[in-house]
């Protein structure tokens, strides 16, 4: 079998179905991440699958209920639950108790720092421990804004205001954007030099999944029938430009997930369909067709060489590039 190069201008290949590993998981999934190259596909409830390159299935026990979040920095997911615990699973499998809740509260949302901070909340109390570095921001989603912190310094914390239920956060890669998710179907964004706003709207449907382009210049969004991608490569971000919109079809984008290297993503929709798309001309590759459950979860490994995914009823599946 020929190598097959996604970034390959001349690549004839259309589909790339009889090259998916299947994996048969059995429940429901959330998402998927890659410790090293092991992917990790994280269940709706109790257990993570880990699965090695050659389709080995082992699961591992991480919480005694619903699993409510999960983050991911390659080395290990920290995940939090129903049953008040933030657990982290590392490189080796092992599972770790990082934090409980002292009235055994929710924990649903986490996010990790490259130095080793981990961030949760547990309903409108957000927390953190810190790791090795002093610089660390933290972004806070809620009702009508954000709300960035410095967790070492004592500096008043600042509040980006828009109107709204604001569910989800990202900066960009250099820190100069923050958008916000919303509870409606839109995002916003602020230019974080000036706090000057981004209206980032038009979508058909709420935005459950954002990704940033290898070198940062773009962020891929589900919401619509096609990949929106924002253009964030000038000083203005998409301030007054239009979207690109990519990869279209009669179905829903449900998940995204940019390529770590090359300007590449792949794109899961509402009828199980996952396909590969060229982010300079659109080209496609069907990676896998449709007529089942939606595609629940994907994920690339540090290297772009394989791409996880998982529809919601479990069926699963991996690609080696």
């Amino acid at each position: 079998m020929s190598e097959f190069d996604p970034s390959d201008n001349s690549a004839s290949i259309v589909s790339v179905t009889e090259r998916v590993r299947p994996l048969k998981l059995g429940m429901p999934v959330t998402s998927v991440h890659f410790l090293g190259d092991n992917a990790a596909f994280v269940g709706g409830e109790e257990s993570v699958f880990l699965v090695t390159g050659e389709g080995e299935i082992s699961p591992v026990a991480v919480h005694g209920g619903g699993i409510l979040c999960a983050a991911s920095d390659r080395e290990r997911i920290v995940m939090g639950g129903d049953d008040g615990k933030l657990v982290a699973l590392d490189l080796k499998g092992k599972v770790t108790l990082l934090a409980t809740d002292p009235k055994r509260r929710w924990i649903d949302n986490v996010a990790l720092h490259p130095d080793g901070a981990v961030a949760w909340s547990v309903g409108k109390t957000a927390y953190i421990r810190s790791g090795k570095a002093k610089g660390q921001r933290l972004a806070v989603a809620h009702y009508n804004g954000a709300t960035l912190w410095f967790p070492n310094m004592a500096a008043k914390p600042e509040v980006l205001e828009w109107a709204g239920s604001h569910l989800g956060v990202v900066f960009s890669p250099d820190n100069k954007f923050l958008v916000t998710a919303m509870h409606e179907p839109a995002l916003h964004g602020w230019r974080l030099a000036d706090n000057r706003h981004m209206r980032m709207s038009g979508y058909p449907g709420r935005v459950r999944s954002m990704s940033w382009s290898a070198g940062g210049k773009a962020l891929a969004t589900s919401g619509a029938d096609a990949v929106i991608v924002w253009p964030f490569g000038s000083k203005d971000g998409p301030m007054g430009k239009e979207p690109a919109m990519l990869a279209p079809l009669q179905a829903r984008v449900a998940v995204v997930a940019c390529h770590p290297k090359q300007d590449i993503l792949a794109a899961g929709y509402s009828d199980g369909t996952i396909l590969m798309v060229r982010m300079n001309d659109g080209a496609e590759i069907l990676v896998r067709r449709n007529g089942t459950a939606p595609v629940a979860a994907l994920a690339w490994n540090s290297k772009g060489t394989l791409l996880a995914f998982a529809a919601e009823d479990g069926d699963a599946g991996l690609l080696a590039l």
